[in-house]
């Protein structure tokens, strides 16, 4: 009976004590891969009422692990569909990010407290939609400065 209580507490004790780990956005192999062909398309023409996405955070060049945080807008009563939210790293060929982030997904957007990626450019590609099926879709460009 002491044996068990003293291995759960040196088990409760290296838990406690072992440091917090970033989550993986973008490996090293994913960030050698070469970027697009030619220029990204973003469909948007005329008046929308689809969802936005608004990109909050990391403002500038940020040393990794950093914070992704990521806004969700939507309109005319509508909801974002959390299940729908698609988060793809553009590159040839790209990278479906979307099980790394998944776990930080909100209605209301994305708040990834400890992204880890290499140094340099990545842009990324959110695709969203709402209730009423309506796409939204959002291209931004983290910047990772060497630590």
């Amino acid at each position: 009976m002491k044996r068990n209580m003293l291995l759960g507490f040196v088990a409760a004790a290296l838990l406690v004590s072992a440091p917090s780990r970033a989550t993986l956005l973008i490996t090293e192999e994913e960030a050698k891969l070469p970027p697009p062909k030619g220029a990204v398309a973003v469909e948007q023409r005329g008046i929308l009422r689809g969802p936005k996405v608004e990109f909050v955070s990391p403002g500038k060049a940020a040393s990794s692990p950093l914070p992704l945080v990521l806004k969700f807008l939507s309109y005319g009563g509508a909801k974002i569909d959390p299940d729908s939210v698609k988060v793809i790293f553009l590159r040839t060929p790209n990278v479906d990010l979307t099980p790394r982030v998944k776990p930080f997904v909100q209605a209301d957007g994305i708040n990834m407290k400890d992204a880890e990626l290499p140094p340099g450019e990545y842009t990324v590609r959110v695709d969203i939609k709402d209730s009423d099926g309506r796409p939204g879709t959002a291209v931004f460009t983290l910047k990772v400065a060497p630590k």
